[in-house]
This record gives structure tokens, C-alpha cells and sequence, in this order.
């Protein structure tokens, strides 16, 4: 694909989606830096798997919100690397209530990870991006980013913010040869579905015309095919993974 050499920071690595698509990307050649910012010991079992497999791999302390932090990590990164060629911005929250009963501080903490931390990461990486004149980002956004969804106002929100984002970056960096991409996937088989009930989950299968949830494999193959010599040609795009549940 392309990819042997090349440098990668996986934000939220160590979560469901994150850990696929860090190994993903690992069995393509990419030297993959997994971001955690809680968990350590699920980053360090990953960076451990890719190992086993002959592949190259590092775990990293990233806060995304924190732009001194962001900005000191990505830089020790590339002093130690000399290039940073992809970023995959994965790390997320959803706080699942009604926007009456939702706290001032469960809104800044799904903006703050979710969207501002997008936006810092990607503000960060592109300076080294622009002195290689290659670069690949993809954002995960989500399907209720597109159509909304009761319950998830806040959280909805901010992935809708991540596409406009997206969209906009991508005109900005066109010209310098560096692609930005959203991945929208839709319910995925992670930690962050498996407190739904099997009525809900039944009900939600029902509804997607593949009839199943989607693998974090699934979408994990499809940011590793945005990144690819074979998606040079895709920016500003969303990629909707999501079992055809929005069209």
C-alpha cells in the first residue's frame, strides 16, 4: 500500500477503535504511536500484540486537550522520527443523556476531547506534514454526527463539528499534497456499545440493512485504505461505515 516507513499517531489508541485501527495500520509497515490518555496497561498490551508480530510500535501520554501536551509530544516525536506522515484522530467520549438533565461540565468534556482535541492534533501535526509535503489525517466522526440522535445532542454535535472541520482543513491543505478524511462509522462492536441492551441492540440491527452491527475491523480497513497511495485522489470526504443504516 504504500505505507512501509511511514510515521503514525493514533489518538485514543488504546480504546475499541483506536486498538484495531493501531494494529491495522501496524501490519502495513506504519510505525504506529498509540495515544492513551487513561489507559496505559490496554496501550501497553497493544503495543505488546503489534510486537509480536514483527511490527513497530510505541505508546505515548497524549491528552488531546491539552494543547501544551499535544504540542510537546508531537514534537518529541518528530525530533525522534524525523517525520510525522499520518494522524488518525480516534479519541472520544459520549455522555448518553437528555440535553435537560446534562451538566456545564459534561458539555466541556465532550467538546474538549472530542472536538477541540481534534482540531489541536491536527493544528499540531500539520506543521511537520508541510515540511515532508505528505501528510494523511482521518477524523472519526459518527453516524449521529449526520442524522442526530436523541439522548446524544451534545455528543452529535461535536462529531457534526468534526466534518465541517474536516471538509474546510481539507481546502486548506489540498495544494500541499496532504489529505483529510472522515470516517463515519455507524454502532461498532467496542466498550462504548456493550452497555446497550439486547432490545436496543435488536432494535438497531433491525434497522441496518446489513442486519449486524459493524466491526472496528471493518472500519479500521477503511482509515488504512484513506491513507493509501490508492486514496490519493479522496479529501474532504466523509466515508460513512455504518452497515447502510444512513444513506
Amino acid at each position: 500500500m504504500g505505507l512501509e516507513g511511514k510515521v503514525a499517531i493514533v489518538t485514543g489508541g488504546s480504546g475499541g477503535l483506536g486498538s484495531s485501527i493501531s494494529k491495522e495500520l501496524s501490519s502495513n509497515g506504519i510505525k504506529v504511536y498509540i495515544g492513551y490518555n487513561k489507559g496505559e496497561e490496554r496501550a501497553k498490551a497493544i503495543k505488546k500484540e503489534i510486537e509480536e508480530l514483527g511490527r513497530d510500535a510505541e505508546i505515548v501520554k497524549l491528552d488531546v486537550t491539552d494543547y501544551k501536551e499535544v504540542s510537546s509530544t508531537f514534537k518529541e516525536i518528530y525530533n525522534r522520527e524525523r517525520h510525522i506522515d499520518i494522524l488518525i484522530n480516534c479519541a472520544g467520549i459520549s455522555i448518553d443523556k437528555l440535553l435537560l438533565q446534562t451538566k456545564e461540565k459534561e458539555i466541556d468534556i465532550q467538546l474538549n476531547i472530542n472536538l477541540k482535541g481534534t482540531i489541536l492534533c491536527c493544528k499540531e501535526v500539520i506543521k511537520y506534514m508541510l515540511k515532508r509535503g505528505w501528510g494523511r489525517i482521518v477524523n472519526i466522526s459518527s453516524v449521529v454526527g449526520e442524522f442526530g440522535n436523541s439522548g446524544q445532542s451534545i455528543y452529535s454535535a461535536t462529531k457534526a463539528g468534526i466534518i465541517g472541520f474536516t471538509k474546510s482543513l481539507a481546502k486548506e491543505l489540498g495544494p500541499k499534497n496532504i489529505t483529510v478524511n472522515v470516517v463515519s462509522p455507524g454502532l461498532v462492536e467496542t466498550e462504548m456499545s456493550s452497555h446497550l441492551s439486547e432490545e436496543i441492540l435488536k432494535e438497531i440491527k433491525e434497522r441496518t440493512p446489513i442486519k449486524r452491527l459493524v466491526t472496528k475491523e471493518e472500519v479500521a480497513k477503511v482509515v488504512s485504505f484513506l491513507i493509501s497511495e490508492g486514496a490519493n485522489g479522496i479529501t474532504g470526504q466523509v466515508i460513512r461505515v455504518n452497515g447502510g443504516i444512513y444513506m
